[in-house]
């Protein structure tokens, strides 16, 4: 069985993390698969969504120690230290893909997994899930994106006690800190995630792209840089299909039928 399985059905790309035994800790060929396939689902027309989950009882207990300690994994990057290069590392490519990304966090996710979910745009939660920042207590700190997420989900005094003590967050309170959007039973959970999915994959798929990409890009801008942007991006959308169809369908009063044209 692959380590992790990719799907494509009704405009949304679901990639499962498939080690249920090893709590689906991600081994070194994982890194590059998942990094690959987020790519793939980015430059496929006809994903609208992508969607992250684990098989089994967790969503993804982070790097496998294993590897790790054999030298394998995060730390194997061969060559000289010169030839470091991160730009291909799954937080870096989850971060920069302009398809909507839910994480559909079915348990516990902790360390790299826990950064994995953090990227990902949309967050729904089963009551069973955590976040659980065990870096520090493993002698590491947070190295797949953690550090520059966190604080930004919820300022940096509430970043640091969570990320300088490790913490493990229940369900409930990651939804109190808004790290999830919601929380509903771990039976509802796949149903929640798919409905969510369906109704973003809905709307005109080069909007929503757009709309993300500017949102994104507002992280570091000030308001007249995003707004000069949005204005760029928003010229080509008036002269495409689905602008056209979507002013139709308003008039018309039904559904619109987007192509993502």
């Amino acid at each position: 069985m692959s380590e992790l399985l990719y799907e494509v059905s009704d405009h949304v790309a679901t990639l499962t993390f498939n080690r249920p035994d090893r709590m689906n800790t991600i081994s070194g060929p994982m890194l590059s698969e998942l990094s690959q396939r987020l790519v793939e689902a980015d430059r496929d027309p006809e994903v609208r969504v992508i969607v992250l989950t684990g098989a089994g009882r967790a969503f993804c207990a982070g790097l496998d120690i294993a590897e790790q300690s054999a030298g394998r994994g995060l730390g194997d990057v061969g060559g000289s230290p010169g030839e470091f290069d991160l730009r291909d590392a799954p937080p870096i490519v989850l971060h920069n893909v302009d398809t909507p990304t839910v994480c559909s966090l079915n348990g516990g996710a902790a360390g790299y997994g826990m950064d994995l979910a953090l990227g990902c745009d949309i967050r729904i939660a089963g009551e069973s899930a955590k976040l659980a920042a065990a870096f520090t207590k493993r002698g590491v700190l947070p190295e797949s994106g953690g550090t520059w997420l966190l604080p930004r989900m919820v300022g940096y005094a509430k970043a640091a006690e969570i990320a300088f003590t490790g913490r493990t967050l229940m369900a409930k309170e990651c939804l109190e800190l808004g790290l999830v959007n919601q929380v509903v039973p771990d039976t509802q959970l796949a149903d929640a995630t798919q409905a969510l999915a369906k109704e973003i994959a809905g709307n005109a798929p080069l909007a929503v792209r757009a709309t993300k990409r500017m949102m994104r890009m507002a992280e570091t801008e000030t308001f007249d840089q995003n707004v000069h942007h949005v204005f760029l991006q928003l010229l080509p959308l008036f002269r495409s299909e689905d602008f056209r169809e979507g002013m139709a369908s308003f008039l018309e009063k039904r559904p619109p039928e987007f192509k993502g044209r």
